[in-house]
């Protein structure tokens, strides 16, 4: 590449924590140049069209040769946590997924990750994110506390035996984690996101 063709903010640069896509132009690509921009892909899409043309627009290669660049491709993203964004991704979609990671944290992007392309089933997140955990364990230990069946339990049983007897939340949750109702996913904290997956 020569010296006065540098690639705009190219995709090794440091960037914010939000979700963001690097867009590049293939024909300067496809002649040698990496031109391209970072873009906060957290917005509207016509937003990110925009951005989009406007990269494409200052093509240092159709500039030189009197061509026009059209074609373009994700060469990269970030803050997108265990998503893939391929090259050729909906920019509808890839904006809907960034927005939702700006709204809630990264727990929406594992949402995302499980609910695939189906958008109707990306947009019941609220209903399906069950919160944040050391493990799923841990959140059945929860649940059975919050419904009350250790103390009906306790109830039910004379002083003496209480101590022996206590509900196997580690066997519940592998239970559940196999029947599929419940999505337990690696958090980057070393917590686990709880999702509902019946929603």
């Amino acid at each position: 590449m020569p010296e006065n063709e540098k690639p705009i903010d190219g995709p090794e640069a440091a960037h914010e924590a939000r979700p963001q896509i690097w867009a590049g132009s293939w024909l300067d690509y496809n002649n040698g140049t990496l031109h391209g921009q970072w873009i906060d892909a957290a917005r509207d899409a016509d937003e990110v069209w925009a951005d989009i043309h406007t990269m494409l627009a200052a093509s240092p290669t159709a500039r030189r040769h009197g061509e026009i660049a059209e074609e373009w491709g994700i060469f990269d993203h970030d803050n997108f946590g265990p998503l893939h964004v391929g090259e050729q991704a909906d920019i509808g979609y890839i904006t809907a997924v960034a927005r939702g990671i700006a709204e809630h944290g990264p727990a929406f992007a594992a949402w995302a990750d499980l609910a695939g392309d189906d958008r109707e089933q990306l947009d019941k997140f609220e209903d399906a994110f069950l919160g944040t955990y050391d493990s799923l364990t841990a959140y059945v230990d929860q649940l059975v506390d919050d419904l009350g069946y250790q103390d009906l339990i306790d109830e039910a049983l004379p002083e003496s035996i209480r101590p022996y007897v206590r509900i196997n939340t580690e066997a519940l949750a592998h239970d559940m984690r196999l029947s599929g109702d419940i999505h337990a996913e690696d958090a980057t904290d070393d917590s686990t996101w709880i999702f509902d997956t019946r929603t």
